[in-house]
């Protein structure tokens, strides 16, 4: 009998009824356990050492949305319009991505997922998109869609099988400089990076979205990292 492969998910903590708890969107849940994988939550309030051990028996990892990324993890001060940030999420998650890049696992950033993965790598990010970089499309909308456009014979081109997309972006960070490691592979109509992935092709395999594909039906980015960790 096979055996199916785990990977690691971020779980944030969260009040919920007065209590500080560990949650996770079970949406991920789904999204992983339909794609063959068995999604094993790691709480990103772990000391960033306990965290990045965890990756010893898994063979993937998934970076999933939330707070902001607190911006002196890359040289700015907060803006007026920052949100959320956890710092100690924020240092967890690095430890977990270079962790990840010192054993070549496959790496699925979502969300805040890709902006981490930046910032990690070197980038810095638009603490607020609609004051910092306004355009014409609203990032923030959490009830519509909008179209991005694919590069094509990229890894993101060929996991999703198409040069365009229609995505549920909701977000008001994004990546303004992009790390030296990364290249830009998808883009909103108003310019704004809406995925990236490695920019030397022998890197593991690395797709960071800035959208929610857990809350898709279709499950191209699952079933792509599904097959790069099995």
């Amino acid at each position: 009998m096979s055996t199916a492969p785990a990977v690691v998910v971020t779980a944030p903590r969260r009040l919920v009824d007065g209590r500080e708890r560990v949650t996770l969107n079970t949406a991920y849940v789904k999204a992983l356990e339909s794609a063959g994988l068995v999604p094993l939550a790691i709480p990103t309030m772990l000391a960033a050492e306990r965290a990045a051990a965890a990756l010893a028996a898994v063979q993937g990892l998934v970076l999933t949305g939330g707070e902001d990324v607190a911006p002196a993890r890359y040289g700015a001060t907060p803006h007026p319009r920052l949100g959320d940030v956890d710092p100690v999420r924020d240092a967890a998650e690095l430890a977990l991505i270079a962790a990840a890049r010192a054993r070549r696992l496959p790496v699925l950033a979502i969300c805040r997922g890709i902006q981490i993965l930046n910032v990690a790598l070197g980038g810095t990010l638009y603490q607020d998109l609609d004051s910092e970089r306004p355009g014409s499309v609203v990032h923030t909308d959490e009830t519509s869609r909008h179209a991005v456009r694919v590069e094509p014979g990229s890894l993101l081109e060929r996991t999703l099988g198409a040069r365009s997309a229609s995505v549920n972006s909701r977000h008001h960070q994004a990546i303004r400089d992009l790390a030296p490691a990364l290249k830009a592979v998808a883009w909103a109509e108003d310019g704004v990076i809406e995925a990236a992935e490695p920019a030397d092709a022998a890197a593991p395999w690395t797709v960071a979205v800035q959208w929610h594909p857990e809350d898709l039906t279709e499950r191209a980015l699952f079933e792509g990292f599904a097959r790069a960790v099995a």
